[in-house]
């Protein structure tokens, strides 16, 4: 059985989840972010013991197609943000459409219409997120995150880091209150 559940952005959360299966003592045939496969099916009882269970740890089992593809969508777009990988050239629309095989536009009028932004201020608000993670880390200048998220120059990253956050990244490293969200509330 395919269940779907909100929330999955790490291995972390695979092993949180993983573990709320076994102690319902449910066998898992597969579990990946956003989905776990069991080996049988599971009674209703079941699955509002899981559900319960699950929304303890905030995690939240996903019942409607619309919902699971806009899970599926922040789960692509949160790793691909993790990665540090993404090239000035990087078209989320192409990324988008190519991994989950569907129609960049149907992709986007569904999560518009279940989500409060649209993919694109998702994506931004994703690596303003990851920004304001690699600022406090202090791991690398702020021209190498800009490098590795794919901005154009350290002024497009201010300028789209200020408009989201009402600081500079400069202002917000000397903050005392750096108001950080997890990656999976957005």
């Amino acid at each position: 059985m395919q269940i779907f559940i909100k929330n999955m952005v790490c291995n972390r959360c695979i092993s949180a989840v993983e573990g709320v299966f076994n102690q319902l003592e449910i066998p898992i045939d597969d579990i990946k972010l956003g989905e776990v496969n069991t080996k049988n099916s599971i009674s209703n009882d079941e699955l509002s013991l899981l559900e319960t269970n699950l929304k303890g740890l905030g995690f939240e089992r996903i019942k409607d197609s619309a919902h699971q593809l806009n899970d599926r969508i922040k789960t692509f777009i949160i790793q691909k943000i993790s990665d540090l990988d993404i090239s000035e050239n990087f078209v989320l629309s192409e990324f988008l459409s190519n991994n989950l095989h569907k129609d960049y536009s149907a992709l986007s009028k569904n999560f518009s219409q279940n989500e409060n932004f649209t993919l694109e201020q998702y994506f931004i608000l994703q690596k303003i997120e990851k920004v304001k993670e690699l600022l406090l880390y202090n791991e690398f200048t702020l021209t190498e995150i800009a490098g590795k998220l794919g901005y154009k120059s350290v002024q497009h990253l201010s300028t789209q880091f200020k408009n989201n956050t009402g600081f500079t990244p400069t202002e917000f490293k000397k903050a005392k209150d750096h108001n950080r969200k997890a990656l999976d509330q957005l």
